[in-house]
């Protein structure tokens, strides 16, 4: 293909910058990484890995300028990347990696006579060849994934803690990148991060210059590589932002809301948007051009890559930008980018002018036009800035708001198929930038890009493995503790405490409920600790009611007793702050946990008859005032099922009703199924599409109506009868 193709120039474009940041996350020498690069087209596979392999195998800068007395990472003899072809007799990767390095163990260098000196770092590995298992028969293709499967395992065993530290780079065509995701879903679930190149597929024959050209790689002149996809082009839309990012979401819990005695759901989080870290843009003096003469203001724009000119162009024509100062402003960017590509200059000043475009949108995005399109540009012009100059002194923010533009993207609301993947590239971009940040010389950044992290991987828990997405959420929130003091910055502080409280809740659900809920409310009262109730009673309410939840919580494993009533007293203390003419949903919310906890206080076992009516009663009252504020509220606004309470309700009602203790007078008596009956005839209108739900709460109508007769006599169960739906009589009046 060449570059001057203009069919394929989005191509170019987007392998361009997939390439560079596939070769920054290898040469960023991490361990135990597993990365999955996509190609259907072995030509241009062949090119990129080639170019991997002669740029990072042997990095001839270090090997030439670096002090003698220094420790480098490679030498000549012993390269930083390997790469293999897979064995199609025995398709085992890990074999081949363990194999090779039996053969080349790393060399010890540094050695003295007072020192024992060091081994050199495992190289990566990149693999090729699995293309060709297609052409082997079913055994052999089964082998290779049942190898796959096991190096999950085998890369967290102490066998490989003492052997394999390498990186593995996996050559795919998309038909067994499905079949992985498919059957080797382990392997599939450990990957660190997947680059997609485009090209045209490879005809499924041999391919006669497969084996020439890749074993010529190794020999390949850096200078005559082939530009027709690394040097050519800018880069496609791949969202991420630099700035002060700081994603201190303190997430909101709410209590569960299924039925007292069936099983509990997590509680709902609600998040605070992310701000980018703070930056610049200047303003300048310059003629007004508006979108109207956009196309007669720019010169052609040839170098720049088509979607992100196209992206430009749209936030200016429909509107997104409104001023015209600024529309002459993203003009003179784009134009200024233009120029410099046509007097071919250095990287530096390339970067720096995507650089500057990226900030330009990204001070857009600080002033809440948070739009999919200016996300877009930000991501693109910053992506294309590190592409031009990856050894600026601003890569760590760079990549920290690359990862928390990425974390925007997935909160808008038409990024609902892609979510899982805009996250795990926020959490790539982020890994990169803590690789390059130093916790001693910028404690500030490091636990800022750690909070993002820890918040990125609970909100990538809703796809996939919750388990350990908590766990590593909870491992980055305390690791930005470490650096982020309260002396510091104590509100800061008090978020992150409050986010590492969410995530032990979290991890309870999975893991040691006992140990990580009691970690949950340690976490939540060091945060409470730092607000001030009458500065900030909306985080304090939201705190207390975390609190009660997690106590809740706990309840159901140790000290229920106590337990539950540590939960009313915070639920209680939340709704001092939470009210309903200052956060109706909230106040509802709380009201709702408040409800459920008395209801499991009163049928404990251990609580004094005397006392389970009152418990009951001010269980009503909760679930009562929970109710009145939810019906107010448009639905989309409450993190509670409401028929859920209409049905807990009228189970509460239901118990005062029917237990022979609280010996009250029959008007009371019908007044309390009556409110049972109507709670859960209203829960069972809006389950028709909830089989199982439905059957349940249509058994509470069947028994409400029972305990009518029993209680009230055949007058009572008429009455009973008399507010059921006609629709519903055949099928109740068997069961009575």
């Amino acid at each position: 293909m060449s570059v001057n193709d203009t069919a394929h120039t989005d191509n170019f474009a987007w392998n361009r910058q997939v390439y560079h940041r596939l070769k920054l996350a290898l040469s960023l020498n991490l361990r135990r990484q597993l990365f999955l690069a996509v190609c259907d087209d072995l030509h241009l596979r062949n090119q990129i890995a080639a170019r991997l392999h002669s740029t990072l195998a042997y990095p001839v800068g270090q090997v030439l300028y670096q002090p003698d007395d220094s420790l480098e990472s490679s030498t000549p003899a012993y390269p930083r990347l390997a790469t293999l072809r897979l064995n199609l007799s025995d398709p085992n990767p890990i074999a081949q990696i363990n194999q090779w390095l039996a053969n080349y163990p790393p060399p010890i260098i540094g050695a003295s006579k007072d020192t024992p000196g060091r081994p050199l770092p495992v190289p990566a590995f990149q693999i090729v060849g699995v293309e060709l298992l297609t052409r082997q028969p079913v055994a052999i293709q089964r082998m290779f994934l049942h190898h796959l499967r096991l190096t999950e395992e085998f890369l967290s065993s102490q066998q490989a803690s003492n052997f394999l530290e390498a990186s593995i780079l996996l050559w795919v065509p998309r038909p067994w990148l499905s079949a992985i995701q498919q059957s080797a879903p382990e392997f599939w679930h450990s990957r660190t991060g997947v680059f997609f190149f485009v090209g045209d597929p490879t005809p499924t024959v041999q391919n006669p210059e497969y084996s020439e050209r890749f074993a010529d790689s190794r020999n390949l002149d850096f200078d005559d590589f082939q530009a027709s996809i690394l040097e050519e082009a800018p880069i496609p839309a791949e969202l991420e932002a630099a700035d002060d990012s700081k994603l201190d979401l303190e997430e909101d819990f709410e209590f569960p809301t299924d039925e007292p005695v069936n099983k509990q759901q997590p509680p709902q989080e609600d998040s605070l948007p992310a701000e980018l870290l703070k930056v610049e843009v200047q303003q300048e003096s310059t003629t007004v051009n508006t979108s109207e003469n956009y196309f007669e203001s720019l010169p052609s724009l040839a170098h720049i890559s088509k979607q992100l000119s196209d992206l430009v162009l749209t936030t200016i024509n429909t509107k997104i930008i409104e001023d015209d100062e600024e529309i002459s402003q993203a003009q003179k960017m784009l134009a200024e980018i233009e120029r410099l590509h046509s007097q071919n200059a250095s990287g530096e000043l390339l970067a720096a002018a995507y650089h500057k475009l990226g900030n330009f949108y990204r001070l857009r995005i600080e002033q809440g036009q948070v739009t999919v399109e200016n996300l877009m540009v930000a991501i693109i012009a910053y992506q294309e800035s590190i592409t031009f100059d990856d050894t600026s002194p601003q890569l760590p923010d760079i990549l920290n708001d690359l990862g928390t533009l990425y974390w925007m993207l997935y909160r808008t609301p038409s990024a609902a198929e892609e979510g899982q993947t805009y996250i795990e590239q926020g959490i790539e971009f982020y890994k990169l930038a803590l690789k390059l940040i130093s916790p001693q010389t910028h404690p500030e950044t490091y636990a800022r890009v750690q909070n993002n992290l820890g918040t990125a991987y609970g909100d990538l828990a809703r796809f996939a493995n919750p388990p350990d997405c908590w766990q590593q959420a909870v491992i980055a929130y305390n690791e930005a503790l470490r650096y982020r003091t309260v002396a510091m910055e104590p509100l800061k502080y008090a978020a992150c405490q409050n986010n590492l409280g969410t995530a032990y809740w979290h991890l309870g659900q999975y893991n040691q409920p006992v140990v990580n809920l009691k970690k949950a409310i340690a976490s939540y009262n060091l945060a409470l600790a730092h607000y001030n109730p009458q500065d900030e009673p909306l985080k304090y309410g939201m705190i207390q009611n975390n609190i009660g939840t997690a106590y809740w919580n706990l309840a159901q494993y140790e000290q229920p007793a106590h337990n539950l009533r540590m939960a009313i007293d915070v639920y209680c203390d939340a709704l001092k702050y939470r009210t309903a003419a200052i956060v109706p949903s909230g106040c509802a919310a709380t009201q709702n946990n408040l409800g459920t906890a008395y209801w499991h206080l009163a049928n404990l076992s251990q609580t004094p008859k005397e006392d389970r009516y009152n418990y009951l009663r001010l269980c009503i009252t909760a679930y009562d005032e929970a109710l009145a504020l939810a019906h107010s509220l448009n639905p989309a606004a409450l993190s509670f099922d409401v028929l859920s309470t209409h049905n807990n309700l009228g189970l509460a009602h239901y118990q005062i009703a029917t237990d022979q203790y609280f010996n009250g007078d029959k008007t009371k008596r019908s007044q309390h199924l009556e409110a049972a009956l109507n709670n859960h005839l209203q829960a069972l209108n809006g389950l028709s599409k909830q089989p199982e739900a439905y059957q349940t709460t249509f058994s509470y109508v069947v028994k409400t109506v029972r305990a009518f007769h029993s209680e009230l006599g055949i007058q009572g169960q008429n009455f009973a009868l008399s507010k059921v739906p006609a629709q519903m009589l055949p099928e109740i009046l068997p069961k009575l």
